[in-house]
């Protein structure tokens, strides 16, 4: 009789004992589990023994597991090995949950909103535990998963995997590569710190060229004239929904499609139109358990060790300061999968490079299979297809290295000295200009020409002689004003340059070294080149720096100096209007009872043309509580 009544543990216990009532408990779970295998069966398959029990219980799962009927239950030897697929289509799978996992567990602390995004983001790399680990790890899949996906392309081109039966199979492995292209550009925007928004931005001006559609398609990613709220909000809606559905809808086709047609076998092992991937000899035969169980759980724990290690001491996820749509910096690029299109723009048309050449590059490889109807898959019949797939490898190589800020942008050399001083947050690095304590901010007007030491002077006489200097000729009355146009009150104004006080600031003063450092790497393109730097007390715990360069005015011309035939720059020199008068110095009237004038260079006191003076200035303002200094 039932101690309950319904059969229990308890009447197995008190029939069969509870030492075999127990273990045949937990036999039977774990056959329910893996539908078909127990605790000897998986003994065995990890000991790598043969299955006692027959008829072989290790092609169950792949009838009855709900995971398992994917997964082919053998293998062909010929790919099992590294190649022909360099496990890179498992990888692409990895990364697939790989970031599902990691992002879920970022999204528990982030908000969509341009308000509280960037915040959440510093409390991840604060206050979660491993929060920033799970953010690196996450950046880091996502940048391996577009380049294993594309390599995993590049792959089947090379061997030829996408002929017949195969198309579709090719077609929807496309449009994965460009779910996952999209994917890792949405996810771009999230941190909304400078790097994220300047790069969407371009990305997403792209749109713009889009005939007729164009500026709707652009506002309907925006949500706005410019990226903000909305934007935000849509591109994380993207990132988080659309776009993981589409990836997890095809990713299932294109899976699916794998395991019908079976892994294609190395262009050398079948023969020449016959494709034998489904016909497996016995003898070649490697069964998904426990071989390639083994073996991919191997793969899973290298691959998440490898990854783990990274994030842990070679790679941390970028984090500018928060974004400012009001602030251009400058070198911004697109995210590098997506350089070849940047580069391609700078060959002229926006339409044209921006978005009918990626289309007609994406038709052209989703084509692919049905022009390419050769039936034979060894490399030495499909020289020309393996010619094309190489020029698409150089192409996209040259296009992303045009693609790169330094590459056919110019900018000038005294704006890039100044940038390279002042420039914010950007990849673990910041400007040394931002880098000296508040209490070394002394206020003052200092210059690099400080830094020419001569042993007969002392620092005073060569201030002194600095400043006689430019007061004479004019400069720093120049430079004040440029500086009063930029809303300074002349009571804050220095009235003349003072000596570094090195003792006092020795980061003030390193920092004025550097400055005078850059300035003399540009001799051609800034001649007679001298900096500033005016520190001015702009609130209570706040300071204003003023980055000044000023240099004799240079002949450009293609956006290169010009040289004489001595191999120095030539100069542009000071004019001034002055009235035409006649031999008796009295005035020359025009038709018009006008005055007439005239342009004239203006000369020294020793009667030589004076050059043309340029200055540039930048400011920056540095809190007391700033994150830049100890």
């Amino acid at each position: 009789m039932s101690i309950l009544p319904f059969p229990s543990f308890l009447d197995d216990v008190k029939e069969k004992g509870f030492k075999k009532a127990v273990f045949e408990g937990i036999d039977d779970s774990v056959e329910r589990l893996t539908a078909g295998l127990n605790v000897q069966d998986l003994r065995e398959a990890f000991r790598g023994e043969s299955a006692s029990r027959r008829p072989n219980p290790r092609l169950t799962p792949h009838a009855d597991g709900f995971w398992l009927h994917m997964r082919p239950s053998y293998f062909n030897r010929d790919v099992t090995g590294m190649y022909p697929t360099f496990r890179l289509g498992w990888l692409s799978s990895y990364f697939v949950f790989f970031e599902t996992i990691t992002g879920i567990l970022l999204m528990l602390w982030y908000t969509p909103s341009p308000e509280i995004a960037y915040g959440d983001m510093l409390t991840i790399l604060s206050n979660v535990p491993l929060g920033q680990l799970m953010r690196d790890m996450h950046r880091l899949g996502a940048e391996f998963m577009v380049a294993v996906v594309a390599l995993h392309m590049m792959r089947t081109w090379i061997t030829g995997s996408y002929k017949k039966p195969r198309q579709f199979t090719w077609f929807s492995g496309l449009l994965l590569l460009v779910i996952t292209g999209f994917l890792s550009f949405s996810g771009y925007l999230l941190p909304w710190d400078q790097l994220s928004l300047w790069a969407v931005t371009i990305g997403a001006s792209m749109a713009e060229a889009t005939p007729v559609v164009g500026d709707q398609v652009n506002l309907l990613l925006r949500g706005a004239p410019e990226l903000g709220a909305n934007g935000l909000l849509r591109f994380y809606l993207l990132h988080v929904l659309a776009l993981p559905a589409l990836l997890f809808v095809f990713f299932g086709v294109h899976y699916y499609k794998v395991v019908i047609h079976g892994h294609s076998l190395p262009p050398q092992k079948e023969n020449i139109g016959e494709d034998s991937a489904k016909r497996v000899p016995l003898d070649k035969r490697v069964y998904f358990i426990p071989d390639m169980l083994t073996y991919e759980m191997f793969w899973l724990g290298a691959t998440t060790f490898i990854i783990t290690v990274l994030c842990i001491w070679f790679y941390h996820a970028p984090l500018e300061n928060h974004a400012d749509p009001q602030v251009t910096p400058l070198g911004t690029t697109a995210p590098w999968y997506f350089l070849w299109i940047q580069g391609a723009l700078k060959l002229g048309d926006k339409f044209f490079w921006g978005v009918a050449f990626p289309t007609i590059a994406l038709g052209g490889l989703a084509m692919l299979p049905y022009l390419d109807v050769t039936p034979s898959r060894r490399f030495a019949h499909r020289r020309f297809m393996l010619t094309i797939a190489m020029l698409l490898v150089s192409a996209t190589t040259v296009l992303s290295y045009m693609g790169l800020a330094k590459f056919a942008v110019q900018t000038s050399a005294e704006t890039e000295i100044v940038h390279e001083l002042t420039f914010e947050p950007a990849h673990s690095k910041v400007g040394t200009g931002r880098t000296i304590p508040f209490d070394q901010m002394i206020v003052g007007a200092y210059t690099t020409a400080q830094m020419h030491h001569f042993d007969d002077m002392t620092t005073n006489d060569m201030i002194a002689q600095i400043n006689a200097e430019t007061a004479a000729n004019g400069q720093f009355d120049q430079m004040i004003q440029e500086l009063k146009d930029q809303h300074l009150s002349a009571n804050q104004l220095p009235l003349r340059f003072r000596s570094v006080p090195a003792d006092e600031a020795p980061k003030l003063m390193q920092v004025m070294e550097e400055f005078a450092h850059h300035l003399e790497a540009a001799p051609d393109e800034l001649p007679n080149v001298w900096g500033a730097l005016v520190i001015t007390d702009n609130q209570a715990s706040l300071k204003r720096l003023d980055w000044v360069v000023s240099w004799d005015t240079v002949l450009i011309e293609g956006g290169n100096v010009q040289l004489d035939e001595a191999g120095e720059p030539i100069l542009v020199y000071a004019t001034e209007m002055v009235e035409v008068t006649d031999s008796e110095g009295n005035p020359v009237v025009g038709d018009d009872g006008e005055a007439l004038v005239e342009e004239v260079p203006v000369l020294d006191d020793a009667g030589n043309p004076v050059p043309a003076r340029r200055i540039y200035s930048d400011h920056l303002f540095i809190h007391q509580a700033s994150a830049y200094f100890d």
